[in-house]
């Protein structure tokens, strides 16, 4: 962690120093007139667009919930690898682990061959697989992670607060300008009404430039869009409970799915604190039309369920924390923005919806709150980009682009999973129905899918093309950054190299040295930066603004393949010791060294070519957008011509 840039500050350094810009009000104040971002939601992804927002004071963001204030209780508990990895960029990674429970494995279990009334565990697998992630999968109270994104918040340069008990009416976009080319003004128009006791019934109405529906399934957004969630329903009912419960039953403190022979299926999540239980409770199908609702079902009636599958276990519940009903199904918008697919190539989106909104999952693959979050982490550097004139806002097509693809892909492995876990279990090789063993296989085959690793984006303006992936074969272009520990030159700490990455809108390019000494006139480390440092057609130098840290948009750092006791960190070129801040310190955290202590080489580890080297351009989302040779110095201007624009 760096700080005390601009001069020595006492007090917790992970407090910023507030901005005299566009300082959000408190959360009990009116709304402002005018916002560059409203954002409708305080869930998880409009607490993390939130966030990301407020890493800006220059850009004026706003955030509503009908709610009377921070979520207490939350349904969704699941943090897959690659949130966790997320989280790590915005600062509480070690807080959630801290407190969550870490699902380290799985264990599946069948009706018993010789007395099928009871169930025998049948297999016991690691949950994650080696390597996959620095990262555990990990379960923790929804509400939870609200906070922390709150923490974030007010710790800000924004100070950013949530504006509570405001139920949005209806939206009003202005029809688009004649020229592409025109600023966007503020074209959105949302009427708001309170909820609090003291303005009951009280309307205020907000003007954005851009506003960004992250209000759950039954969002007011997508609807004032006319955009519909399509899709199918298994009339298949599931009961969840979290429960504090005595039981005989071996791995209660395991993630566990149980299949009995005639009473359905569990699938048990220990959650935190080292003595709740979440446990999913396969119902009755339900008929053709009817709702989950008309059973009547009670608690009752799951722990009765529970208990039935368990057998020849006990369970004897001593309280409910909480529980609900729910009907299987998975839906899909077939766009994310206001810009009907006609007109993509004449109008700007200006609306854009998230999460649950625009995408619904069964609970069984924990991927709700994960790509919900992930929606807007991408949407949130490229609003902040556009904003602040770095980016064209042709840009922000590619969010929908982007995201609805790999919601598809997600809702089509939720919807076989989903359908295995309520399939009826074969009673013999040649009957009807899932064996148990095709469950765990099919598990273990998805895992990438339920770490959150499996997401792969298409080639496009952001993503490259794979010419050059041989020289990186451990970083798929189009894939998330797969950090590796690392070794950091200036003060030989052991730290991954994926950490340099903070959610703060900044590309990151890794230099991966060739062989030879990468000091020496001529190294392709040293021949990039010259032309980094120097060149009229480097990024670098295009798309900084004047007055900025040379590393404000676009953040330099090197990997050598020598062992960090053999380089002179006097030595290296200056791109790599940047003078910042106010006050011109050095920046010494640019350059690293394999572990080689430890045997954890990242050249070897993520097939990096050891003769050439390479460079990894990384999004600000933390996916891989290309990987090129080091002295590809016109593919890389190229690249980045594609989408930013020099500020005049």
């Amino acid at each position: 962690m760096q700080f005390h840039l601009n001069g020595f500050r006492t007090g917790d350094p992970a407090i910023s120093e507030p901005s005299g810009q566009h300082t959000t009000s408190s959360g009990s104040d009116p709304l402002p007139e005018e916002v560059d971002v409203l954002v409708i939601g305080c869930g998880p992804a409009g607490l993390t667009l939130a966030a990301q927002l407020a890493a800006f004071p220059d850009i004026k963001t706003c955030i509503v919930d009908q709610k009377s204030g921070p979520l207490q209780l939350g349904q969704a508990d699941g943090i897959a690898c690659r949130t966790l990895e997320m989280f790590e960029a915005f600062g509480f990674a070690e807080r959630v682990l801290k407190e969550a429970y870490w699902v380290n494995e799985t264990s599946f279990w069948k009706p018993d061959d010789a007395e099928r009334e009871k169930i025998v565990r049948h297999g016991r697998i690691q949950d994650v697989e080696d390597g996959l992630s620095e990262f555990p999968h990990v379960i923790l109270n929804q509400a939870r992670v609200h906070d922390f994104y709150l923490d974030v918040m007010r710790r800000s340069p924004s100070r950013l607060e949530p504006h509570y008990a405001r139920r949005l009416l209806d939206l009003q976009i202005d029809p688009p300008s004649a020229s592409r080319d025109q600023p966007p003004g503020h074209p959105v128009t949302a009427r708001l009404e309170r909820l609090d006791p003291s303005h009951e019934g009280r309307v205020e109405t907000i003007r954005a430039r851009y506003v960004v529906g992250c209000d759950g399934a039954r969002s007011v957004v997508r609807k004032s869009l006319g955009r519909e969630l399509k899709g199918d329903s298994a009339n298949q009912a599931w009961g969840v409970m979290d429960v504090l419960a005595v039981t005989d039953f071996p791995d209660i403190r395991l993630k566990a799915l149980i299949q009995s022979a005639n009473e359905g299926s569990i699938v048990l999540i220990p959650r935190e604190g080292g003595y709740l239980v979440r446990i999913y409770v396969e119902l009755d199908k339900l008929n053709e039309n009817e709702r989950v609702a008309n059973r009547n079902i009670t608690v009752d009636h799951l722990i009765a369920a529970a208990q039935r599958i368990l057998k020849p276990y006990t369970l004897e519940v001593q309280e409910v924390a909480w529980w609900s009903v729910y009907e299987i199904g998975q839906r899909l918008c077939d766009k994310f923005d206001d810009v009907p697919e006609g007109k993509i190539e004449t109008r700007l989106p200006h609306v854009f919806i998230a999460g649950d909104a625009c995408h619904t999952h069964s609970p069984k693959a924990g991927q709700g709150m994960n790509v919900s979050m992930q929606d807007a982490l991408n949407l949130g550097w490229k609003l902040a980009a556009v904003l602040q004139g770095r980016c064209s806002p042709e840009l922000l097509h590619s969010y929908s682009a982007e995201r609805q693809a790999i919601a598809k892909e997600l809702i089509d492995f939720d919807r076989e999973w989903a359908k295995m876990l309520s399939a009826p279990l074969k009673s013999s090789p040649d009957g009807e129905g899932v064996d148990p063993a095709e469950v765990r296989e099919y598990f273990v085959r998805h895992g990438r899918y339920t770490a959150g690793t499996a997401t792969h984006y298409r080639p496009s303006i952001l993503t490259g093309e794979s010419t050059h992936q041989y020289l990186a074969k451990g970083f798929t272009i189009g894939t998330r950054f797969h950090s590796a520990p690392v070794i950091r030159l200036a003060d030989a700490k052991p730290v991954q190299l994926g950490h340099a990455a903070k959610a703060d809108g900044r590309w990151r390019l890794y230099a991966f040295a060739g062989t030879g000494d990468p000091i020496a006139a001529g190294s392709g480390i040293r021949s990039l930066c010259e032309f980094l440092a120097d060149a009229h057609e480097s990024p670098v130098g295009k798309y900084t603004p004047a007055g900025t840290d040379i590393d404000a948009v676009i953040d330099v750092r090197a990997v050598f393949q020598h062992g960090h006791r053999e380089l002179a960190v006097e030595a290296m070129h200056s791109l790599l010791l940047p003078a910042k801040g106010r006050l011109g310190l050095r920046d010494y955290e640019k350059m690293f060294c394999p572990d080689l202590k430890s045997g954890n080489d990242i050249f070897d580890m993520r097939g990096i070519d050891r003769e050439q080297g390479c460079l990894l351009v990384v999004r600000p989302d933390q996916y891989v957008a290309h990987v090129l040779p080091l002295g590809a110095h016109i593919e890389l201007a190229a690249f980045f011509d594609g989408f930013m624009m020099q500020k005049n």
